[in-house]
């Protein structure tokens, strides 16, 4: 079932659900939201995404934590490390995905995933827990043992493998909407206190709850439907260019229409594209040469057909998005090294007892801005800004994307001012300044990009899933996350560079051994300038870009229809 919106095409197919059983005939499916064992199914997929984000997340939130007061880093080192192992374990799920669409198919992925993931947990818990593995002999120490970040940072990498299997095969499983996606990222904030109990304790729990979830995901195995690996979705790819560049010199057609194209009785797997008008040097791996022979008897080197090359267009068009969409990455990367580094300065103590808040936890208020957020967009703005725009989604996804990267800049502002607020306290009196002031100070900065996040994180989901050919949904999603992996990686190069301009021509860095002796204020101010000029180019991109056309007309009507913009425009 298709449907066309103001600004977007938009099909409703069980394509975009688990998968479907490779020994039924297509054509006959049923989808999978309709079938008796559908949502057993999605029970015990939830089971286990929501046991490896519990993992992932209790260790990412207090990794920072771990790395200045257990290693004994300097602060601009453990944030480097810290965006080092989020950028591998964010930019993993791009190999997942490809193993998942190409070669083992997502059960599979899942499953080894999983298992790599628990030999990461348990040699973690045996880093905490074997006296020769421990980082010190004694409660005081000032430099772990070698073998102990040996041992450890082996496990935290392992951990970034399994998650680079999980998070684009189970999330390419279910429909990616708001709804779900706030239901996830919910279950994914929830940092375990290490502050009440040990390190070793925390990591128990994680291990225990991620090894009953494998066993629940493997006891549902009989209510899921599979679909065979369909190879490499890059080696279609690589035939439309090189087919586009051997045919060069050919004329290109005087109407479109005269490509080749197959009909849809005839595609076995995806939909069909429309052809739309640009990078046209790629639509000369549809032109027909050899009239003699049947088209399906032509090399796929030598002829593409129409949809193969829209596909490359596809993936070429994502390109600029991917790279406008790094600055807001870089934002989002701070909140799990230098805004939880910044709670640990801060008074935790509520209502003057002996309880303090876990410095971690406060990262839970990000989640509590996004549910709000995603909540009052999908109830009440999506329904008014639907009659107005007449596009389904109310605004399209783009729109929405360039809506989070506002609260973004907003964010790093709000931070900065805080920031210099506690250093005045730092400076009227260095023992106690921080102290003087509450951890509630950076819950505005924590709600404000957890807002954010309810644009434009869930904007480039559905967006990389959307956009994606159909053979590559799982790497669409892998995608979205290269775009916090590869933000964690240019934060950590961004500190590099500023730690050295700084330090250079005014003689003190930015970053110094502890939060009391840096510049994080200006850094946040840097990031905020940044973002907002970043913005302004991603508006430029968004005004002209073209969305996926799915035919759901004759293809005739689908030629006849080339010149119209589908995208819509950055309002």
């Amino acid at each position: 079932m298709e449907r066309k919106v103001a600004g977007e095409t938009k099909q409703v197919e069980d394509d975009q659900k688990w998968v479907y059983d490779s020994s039924v005939d297509h054509k006959g499916k049923v989808p999978l939201r309709a079938s008796s064992g559908a949502w057993k199914a999605s029970l015990f997929i939830i089971a286990i995404e929501f046991s490896e984000r519990l993992s992932y997340f209790g260790i990412a939130t207090t990794l920072i934590i771990y790395l200045t007061k257990v290693m004994h880093e300097d602060l601009k080192t453990a944030a480097k490390g810290v965006n080092y192992w989020a950028g591998v374990t964010t930019l993993m799920p791009l190999f997942g995905g490809f193993m998942a669409d190409a070669y083992l198919g997502r059960f599979s992925t899942v499953f080894v995933a999983t298992v790599i993931y628990l030999l990461g947990l348990s040699l973690l818990t045996m880093s905490r827990f074997v006296p020769g593995l421990s980082a010190c002999d004694s409660q005081l120490c000032n430099e772990p043992r070698k073998i102990h970040e040996v041992v450890f940072f082996i496990a935290i990498y392992l951990i970034s493998i399994g998650t680079g299997g999980h998070k684009p095969a189970l999330r390419a499983s279910e429909p990616t909407n708001s709804t779900t996606t706030t239901q996830k990222k919910g279950s994914r904030r929830c940092p375990i206190s290490t502050d009440h109990v040990s390190w070793g304790v925390a990591d128990i729990v994680l291990l225990l709850v991620l090894a009953v979830s494998l066993v629940i995901f493997i006891i549902g195995r009989p209510f899921y439907r599979y679909r065979k690996p369909q190879g490499s979705p890059l080696t279609p790819m690589l035939q439309v260019v090189l087919a586009a560049i051997k045919k060069r010199n050919l004329p290109y057609p005087s109407n479109p229409s005269h490509l080749y194209e197959i009909s849809k009785s005839e595609k076995s797997h995806g939909r069909l594209l429309c052809h739309t008008k640009k990078l046209k040097f790629l639509d000369k791996a549809a032109i027909i040469e050899d009239t003699n022979n049947s088209f399906e008897k032509q090399s796929p080197w030598r002829l593409a057909t129409v949809t193969k090359v829209e596909e490359m267009k596809l993936v070429l068009n994502m390109i600029p998005i991917w790279l406008a969409s790094l600055p807001f990455g870089i934002c989002v990367a701070q909140t799990t090294t230098f805004f939880i580094k910044q709670g640990i300065t801060l008074n935790r103590n509520i209502g003057g007892g002996h309880f303090e808040i876990p410095p971690a936890s406060i990262y839970s208020l990000a989640a509590i801005g996004m549910i709000i957020s995603v909540t009052i967009y999908e109830k009440l703005l999506v329904p008014m800004l639907r009659r107005t725009t007449g596009n389904e989604r109310g605004i399209n996804i783009l729109q929405r994307i360039g809506i989070g990267m506002l609260f973004s800049i907003a964010t790093m502002a709000v931070a900065a001012l805080v920031e210099k607020k506690r250093l005045r306290l730092v400076d009227a009196d260095p023992v106690k300044g921080s102290q003087s002031m509450s951890i509630f100070w950076l819950a505005p900065q924590f709600i404000i990009i957890g807002v954010g996040d309810g644009f434009s994180i869930v904007g480039l989901q559905e967006y990389f899933y959307d956009q994606v050919p159909d053979s590559m949904r799982s790497l669409g999603i892998a995608f979205y996350l290269s775009v916090i992996g590869a933000a964690n990686f240019l934060s950590s190069v961004l500190i590099t560079i500023i730690d050295h301009a700084t330090e250079h021509t005014t003689g003190k860095s930015w970053f110094g051994k502890d939060l009391n002796s840096s510049r994080l204020d200006k850094f946040y101010w840097l990031l905020a300038a940044m973002s907002a000029a970043n913005l302004c180019l991603f508006v430029f991109l968004a005004r002209r870009y073209s969305y996926k056309n799915v035919q759901n007309v004759a293809v005739a009507d689908c030629y006849e229809s080339d010149a119209k913009d589908i995208g819509g425009s950055m309002a």
